[in-house]
This record gives C-alpha cells, structure tokens and sequence, in this order.
C-alpha cells in the first residue's frame, strides 16, 4: 500500500513538473561559455557582436531548452520553423526588456501575441564543422528564409582596441549590454574558453541572500538594503538597483541574486554594486 502511494505521488509530482514547464529533457547542454576580456588581444582577429541581454536558448534539433537543460514551452509554430540541426542563441525582445521576456517564456501555456514579438537570434553552430568564420557562413545558409523571427545575430569585424571602445560605448549609450568577441579561427568547444570574451563596462556576479535590512525615511516599512553573501562567505549591503515593488516585497531568504559593479574594493567586496534581478533557474 505504502508503495503504491510513493509511486501514485511520484507521477503526480512529474505531471506537476510537466505542466510547470520544468521538465529536464537531458542534463544540461554542454555549451560554448565566455570569458572576461581583459585586453592584450588583436582585435581583428575576432568576430564581435552586440551582447544581447535575453534568454539563452539552445535548440538540439528536436526540442527547445532554457541553458539548464529545462524545455521551453514555446507555440507549435514556432519550434515548426527551426531546422534539425542544433543551434544556440538568445530569445530576445529587445534592449532593456529582460524582465518581460523572463515572464513571456516562463508560461505554463504560451501566448501566441506574445510569442509573436520575440526572435531567436542565433550565434553558434553547436558541433558543426569548421572555425567560427565558415560557421558564421553556414548558420546564414541554415536560417536563410525559415521564419522573420528566427535571426543570425549580426557579427562585424573590428580593427584595434580603440575600435572596440568606440563600438562598446554606442552600445551601451544605446541601452545596450556590451559587446561578445569570438575567435575567427576558433573551433567549436564547449565549456568557458578564450574563444568566446565578453566586454561590458561592468561585471555581474551573483550572491544568496542572507537577510533583509530596514528601510529609513522615503523607504521606512521597505526594504533599505539586502545583505548579501558571496561564494567565498563574504558579505556585503546591497542596497541600490530596487524598483518599490521589489522594495515592499524583496527576494526571499536564502534567494540567489545577480548584480553588478565596477570593480572591488582590497578587501574583496564589490564598489557601486546594484541589484539586477533574481538570478532565473529557468
């Protein structure tokens, strides 16, 4: 008897998961996954395009799955378009419009009109033959005329250093992310490799929250400030970033979160961190 209810629970618990949209087809993708650039390169020997900030989205030639290995729910009609070789991109609605798309794509039941507004903007070949620049041609080929929302991410060439900031200072005046540059020679691997650099005047990092501190005067009865606790059990007061409503209802205890800063202080805490979101497990 006692047998049979584990077993009746435990196909309710999966069609719960089921109907949650977290149901893990695989582990998760081995992906392509980028380091800091830190200067010291020729940058005309890369390929560098816009960072875009969107959902990662990693279709395996049947399915469509959030970085963490969990499907995406998206309409019939939009997976009918993807071609049976397996790409790597960003669902994407625009600059600046992360927290809408996160709720678009997280539904248990995907909403057509909404779906209609995003693209898959795609920037690697998974596996495929050949360095990044013979790649590049073949994902055009392979995207050519499917869908107007299905879309290889624009990369452009760049001739020094002083190119490369002047292209990252238009982005990000224009609400943009930053930039990504990935090795024209470079063979497809999988993992964080010098292949693949990302350029942001900022770096993100993620904390647990540990506690919640007391707003004062315009923020008395919210939150003034969460503290914080690094992966190497440093703490710290983040305290700027929070719109009121996250202020009169912030991140759960125990919560990761993502934020950003320019650079660390000599003892290791983040100067001019600012709250970014709840990190998504997707």
């Amino acid at each position: 008897m006692i047998l049979r209810r584990i077993a009746a629970f435990s196909a309710i618990a999966a069609f719960l998961l089921l109907c949650a949209g977290f149901v893990r087809a695989t582990d998760a993708p081995a992906l392509l996954l980028a380091e800091r650039y830190q200067g010291g390169i020729d940058v005309s020997q890369y390929w560098v395009s816009e960072k875009l900030d969107g959902v990662r989205a990693y279709w395996d030639g049947r399915q469509l799955r959030f970085r963490s290995g969990n499907v995406i729910l998206a309409p019939a009609w939009f997976i009918a378009a993807l071609p049976a070789h397996s790409l790597d991109g960003e669902l994407w609605l625009g600059r600046g419009t992360f927290e809408r798309l996160s709720g678009i794509v997280r539904r248990n039941t995907p909403d057509d009109a909404e779906w209609r507004q995003i693209r898959y903007r795609v920037f690697e070949l998974p596996d495929a033959p050949g360095n990044f620049s013979e790649r590049i041609k073949q994902l055009q080929v392979l995207t050519a005329g499917r869908a107007h929302w299905l879309q290889p991410t624009e990369q452009f060439r760049l001739t020094d250093a002083k190119a490369l900031k002047r292209k990252l200072d238009e982005v990000v005046k224009g609400g943009g992310e930053g930039l990504m540059l990935h090795r024209a020679e470079a063979y497809y691997e999988t993992g964080r490799s010098t292949a693949l650099l990302k350029l942001t005047p900022w770096q993100d990092a993620e904390a647990r929250v540990v506690a919640h501190l007391p707003g004062k005067g315009k923020y008395a009865g919210m939150l003034g400030a969460l503290q914080v606790e690094m992966p190497d059990g440093r703490r710290f007061a983040l305290g700027s970033g929070f719109t009121d409503a996250q202020r009169r209802s912030p991140p759960l205890l125990g919560t990761q979160v993502t934020y950003r800063y320019r650079e660390l202080t000599r003892h290791g805490i983040p100067r001019f961190a600012r709250f970014l979101r709840v990190r998504e497990s997707f």
